[in-house]
């Protein structure tokens, strides 16, 4: 079992910049590739990034490539995502999930991150 507990979500003006933190506990962090995903009101959740066990390679949906970064500190069981030049469309609850294989297996609650105009 992994418990992930995402952090650093709140209001932001658009152009601004936040970082959420999602923190693993459980089984071996290093064992599982991480990503987050976001849901907006009334949308389904969409991916968002995705970094390898390692950290050394991402993706990121093409909406959020060049202004986002999802970075990973195997030591502090952490995974970032950096997110800069935020828009309102960007608003959601982003959700950090871990997985051993292509599929993602454990799941945090959420964080709110909303983008005023």
């Amino acid at each position: 079992q992994v418990q992930l507990a995402e952090s650093g979500g709140g209001l932001v003006q658009a152009g601004g910049s936040l970082r959420i933190s999602c923190a693993a506990s459980g089984r071996t962090f290093s064992l599982y590739a991480m990503g987050w995903f976001r849901q907006a009101p009334g949308k389904e959740r969409e991916f968002v990034a995705r970094i390898t066990r390692s950290g050394g390679s991402t993706n990121y949906a093409n909406s959020v490539k060049g202004r986002f970064t999802i970075s990973r500190d195997n030591a502090k069981n952490t995974v970032y995502l950096q997110m800069n030049s935020l828009k309102p469309e960007d608003t959601a609850v982003y959700y950090c999930a871990a997985g051993a294989t292509l599929s993602y297996d454990y799941w945090g609650q959420g964080t709110q991150v909303t983008v005023s105009s």
